[in-house]
C-alpha cells in the first residue's frame, strides 16, 4: 500500500501538536506501509519526502492564498498513491483535490476545527473564510475523518452536521516514551535560572487565543509567593498578541520572583529537563482537541493542571494524574483562580504531585503509544482501498 501523508508541518518544521502528530505516525507508519510525505516549506533531506515552497507569484499574496496555492501543487504530486492522508486545514484541500484527480480516497485527521477558532481571524484576515471554506470542503467530501479524541469526534458532528457520524473514526494521538521520559541531568534550569530547589509550575506552548496563556498569566498573580513560574512560550500568532504577551509578563514580573519565559523552541532533551523538574505542568487551552504536550509532561512523570476542554479530559485522569479545572460553565475570573488553587494544591503537596506524575507516566506508556495508533491507521486504509 502506498500512502501520501499531506502536511504543513514536518521536521524540522514542527511548531505545534498536529506537526508533532505527523512526525511519529508517519515513523510508525512506515514499519507498515510506504509512505510519502509532502510537505510546506524548504527541501528535506529525509527520503520520500517532498517539500513545497509557497508559489512565487503568491509570495506577497495573503497567508491563506499562498497555502492553496501549495495545495494545488501537492494535489498534482500525489498521483500513484492508494490513499491520501492530510493533516490540518493547511493541507485539506490538496487532499480533497488529490483525490477526485486522481480517484483514490482521502482520509483527514481533525486536529482542531476552524469555526471553533474564531480568533483566527486576527492572524489571517479576509483569509480566515478562505480557510474556513478550505476546511469545509474536506468534510463535506472526505471518505473518512479520524478524530483524535473523542470531545473531537463530538465538535466535528457538531460543526459539521452534514458528516456522516459512521464515517468519523476515533484515534488518539501518542507520545514516544522513550523520547519523553523522567531526565536526571538539570543544566537546562540552571541556563535558564529556575530554581530547582523551589516548585514550580511550567507551561509549554504557542502564543495564540488557543493555549490560553493570558489566563495562566492572570491566575499567576495568585500562586504562593514561592512558586515558579516557567514560560515555555514563542511563536506568536501575531504582533498584537505578542505585545499583550509581554506587557502581563513583565506586570507579572514586578509582582512577584521566579517568572522564567523562555521565548525560544527548546530541543527536547532540554524541554524534557524542564518538564520533569517541575511539580507541575498547567495546560490552560480554552480549545484543545487532544493536547500532546499533556502527555510529553506525564511521560517525563510530572503531574498536570488543565482545563476541563476537548479531549483533555481523555488524557489527563482528573485526581489520578492530575487535577481539571472547568472552563465552560464558569466565569473567567473563576476559572483563572481554580488553575491557581490547583497549582497552590500541589505545589504545597509535593509527594501527592510526585505519586500523580508517576501515574501519568505508566498511563502514557500504557494508553497512547504510536505503535498501536499506526496499526489502528492502516486498518482503516484498508477498509477503504478493499
Amino acid at each position: 500500500m502506498q500512502v501520501a501523508v499531506l502536511t504543513r508541518e514536518y521536521p524540522p518544521e514542527v511548531y505545534g501538536g498536529a506537526g508533532v502528530h505527523v512526525e511519529f505516525l508517519v515513523r510508525e507508519l512506515r514499519r507498515l506501509v510506504d509512505v510519502d510525505v509532502h510537505c510546506f516549506g524548504g527541501p528535506r533531506a529525509e527520503a520520500d519526502v517532498h517539500a513545497y515552497p509557497t508559489p512565487p507569484n503568491l509570495a506577497e499574496a495573503n497567508a491563506a492564498l499562498r497555502t492553496l496555492g501549495v495545495d494545488i501543487e501537492m494535489a498534482a504530486a500525489v498521483g500513484g498513491a492508494d490513499v491520501l492522508h492530510s493533516h490540518t486545514w493547511y493541507a485539506n484541500l490538496a487532499g480533497v483535490l488529490g483525490a477526485q484527480l486522481h480517484s483514490v480516497p482521502h482520509v483527514l485527521s481533525a486536529h482542531s476545527l476552524e469555526p471553533q477558532r474564531p480568533w483566527k481571524a486576527e492572524q489571517l484576515g479576509g483569509g480566515y473564510r478562505v480557510s474556513s471554506w478550505a476546511e469545509r470542503q474536506a468534510y463535506e467530501t472526505a471518505d473518512a475523518i479520524v478524530a483524535v479524541s473523542y470531545g473531537m469526534r463530538a465538535d466535528v458532528l457538531d460543526a459539521y452536521p452534514f458528516v456522516d457520524p459512521a464515517k468519523v473514526h476515533v484515534i488518539h494521538n501518542g507520545i514516544d516514551t522513550t523520547l519523553y521520559a523522567p531526565a536526571t541531568a538539570d543544566d537546562a534550569l540552571h541556563q535558564y535560572g529556575i530554581d530547582p530547589d523551589r516548585p514550580s509550575a511550567i507551561f509549554v506552548g504557542r502564543i495564540t487565543r488557543q493555549k490560553g496563556l493570558p489566563h495562566l498569566l492572570a491566575a499567576a498573580e495568585h500562586f504562593d509567593p514561592d512558586v515558579q513560574l516557567v514560560l515555555c512560550a514563542g511563536a506568536p500568532d501575531t504582533a498584537e498578541i505578542a505585545a499583550q504577551t509581554q506587557d502581563a509578563v513583565e506586570r507579572l514580573s514586578k509582582q512577584r520572583s521566579g517568572v522564567v519565559w523562555v521565548r525560544e523552541m527548546l530541543p527536547r532533551t532540554q524541554l524534557a529537563q524542564l518538564l520533569t523538574h517541575a511539580t507541575v505542568f498547567v495546560c490552560p487551552s480554552v480549545y484543545e482537541p487532544l493536547g500532546i504536550v499533556n502527555l510529553e509532561a506525564m511521560a517525563c512523570e510530572t503531574a498536570v493542571v488543565a482545563s476541563a476542554v476537548g479531549g483533555i479530559p481523555e488524557v489527563v485522569a482528573d485526581g489520578r494524574t492530575g487535577l481539571l479545572v472547568p472552563y465552560h460553565s464558569v466565569p473567567v475570573e473563576e476559572f483563572e483562580r481554580g488553575l491557581a488553587h490547583a497549582v497552590n494544591e500541589l505545589c504545597a503537596d509535593p509527594v501527592r504531585a510526585t505519586t500523580m506524575g508517576l501515574a501519568g507516566r505508566e498511563r502514557a506508556v500504557h494508553e497512547f503509544g504510536w505503535d498501536t495508533i499506526a496499526h489502528h491507521t492502516v486498518e482503516l486504509y484498508e477498509a477503504l482501498i478493499r
